[in-house]
């Protein structure tokens, strides 16, 4: 038997104009433009969850799955004083792809409550995001646990209508191989390491309706 608990909403929770979810309309790097790849950000109060799927990418396929990009963890917001942008901080407690060498963190500007522009603070990139309607809540950040009350390593997030769903498998940290190299992408490593294929690929994340809650 497994049930759900809700996580801990953080001391310091996320501003209400952040919160709802998120879709990318733009990305724009020094290597060029992406509007394709499918990118949706949910962000309650505390918790985040974010899963991106490249235009082609076929996720029931093992090349097709380590090319997808998808993490959750909390939120922070710091600064913004003094006519200097707010700075979002995504601590990351499970992702699809290797560590970071560097902080996952934006500068964030509102264009409009509905539309909210990302600009990199350790890398340079340019993020469009708009807001989805129905999105802007009620909230909620879910942890599922077994009968003794241990993590099975699945979380749900809603946000109004909308709902992310992960599981997250067993893997740990430890999983990831000894040579790994600073910010190597899962498919390197997995043509490296093919023998660490069924526990890296051990994932799911699904974007769906908030109604269909288990």
């Amino acid at each position: 038997m497994t049930r759900w608990i809700d996580l801990p909403i953080p001391e310091h929770p996320v501003p209400p104009r952040y919160r709802g979810v998120w879709q990318r309309t733009l990305l724009q790097t020094p290597e060029g433009r992406d509007t394709t790849t499918r990118v949706h950000w949910l962000q309650t109060e505390g918790w985040h969850a974010d899963l991106r799927v490249p235009a082609g990418v076929d996720p029931a396929t093992p090349a097709g799955r380590a090319q997808l990009q998808g993490f959750c963890g909390i939120t922070r917001i710091s600064g913004g004083h003094d006519g200097q942008p707010e700075v979002c901080t995504w601590h990351r407690r499970w992702d699809i792809q290797p560590p970071r060498s560097t902080p996952d963190a934006g500068h964030m500007v509102f264009e409009t409550p509905d539309r909210l522009i990302e600009t990199g603070v350790h890398a340079q990139y340019l993020e469009v995001w708009e807001r989805l309607p129905g999105s802007d809540g009620p909230f909620r950040a879910l942890a599922q646990v077994d009968d003794r009350g241990d993590p099975t390593g699945v979380w749900r997030f809603e946000a109004g209508r909308y709902a992310l769903q992960l599981r997250g498998g067993s893997r740990s940290a430890a999983d990831w191989p000894a040579d790994l190299q600073p910010d190597e992408t899962l498919a390197q490593v997995l043509q490296r390491h093919p023998a660490l294929a069924s526990v890296l690929l051990d994932f799911e994340l699904r974007l769906e309706a908030a109604g269909d809650a288990p």
